[in-house]
C-alpha cells in the first residue's frame, strides 16, 4: 500500500471532518514537516509562514495548530520550558498508535527524540490488571547529554 504525502493526508482528514483544505493549514503543516525534530513553538511556526504568507495572523497560526492537534495531526509538547511546542503528529509519522519520547538535556536543555517504544507490555499489564486501556502516553527523561556528560569530566 502506498504512503500518502503529508498534504494528501490532511486534505483527506480536513474533508472527512467537513472542513476547508485551507492555504494556511497547509503551509502550518508544511512547517512542520520541514524542520522535522525541531520541536517548534507557535511564533516560530509563524516566523515561517509569514516570510512566504505575510497576511498570515498569529491567531490564524494558532487556531490552525489546535485544529490540527484535535486531528491528531500534531503533536503538542511540554518540554517544561514554559512554550507549548508542536511537531508532525505520529499518524503523519507513519506510527499509528505512540509518540516518539523525548530526552531533556538538565544542562544545556537540547531535546533529543527517541524512537524506541519498550512500553508495550507495561500497557497490556496495565489493561490486563486494572482494565483499562492506553491509547497514548508520553514519556521524558532528564539527564545529561553525551556533550554535557564530556563538559562535566
Amino acid at each position: 500500500m502506498e504512503q500518502k504525502n503529508t498534504e494528501e493526508l490532511l486534505k483527506e482528514r480536513l474533508r472527512e471532518k467537513g472542513l476547508k483544505v485551507t492555504h494556511q493549514r497547509l503551509l502550518v503543516l508544511s512547517v512542520l514537516e520541514q524542520n522535522s525534530g525541531r520541536h517548534m513553538t507557535a511564533e516560530d511556526i509563524y516566523e515561517l509562514v509569514s516570510e512566504d504568507y505575510p497576511e498570515i495572523g498569529l491567531a490564524t497560526v494558532y487556531r490552525t495548530l489546535q485544529l490540527l492537534w484535535d486531528m491528531q495531526l500534531v503533536d503538542r509538547l511540554n518540554l517544561d520550558d514554559g512554550c507549548v511546542r508542536y511537531e508532525i503528529g505520529h499518524l503523519l509519522r507513519g506510527d499509528a498508535r505512540h509518540n516518539h519520547h523525548h530526552l531533556i538535556c538538565r544542562s544545556c536543555h537540547k531535546v533529543i527524540p527517541f524512537d524506541g517504544d519498550l512500553l508495550d507490555d507495561l500497557e497490556r499489564h496495565i489493561e490486563e490488571s486494572v482494565g483499562f486501556h492506553v491509547l497514548d502516553h508520553e514519556l521524558k527523561f532528564y539527564g545529561l547529554c553525551r556533550e554535557c556528560m564530556k563538559m562535566q569530566k
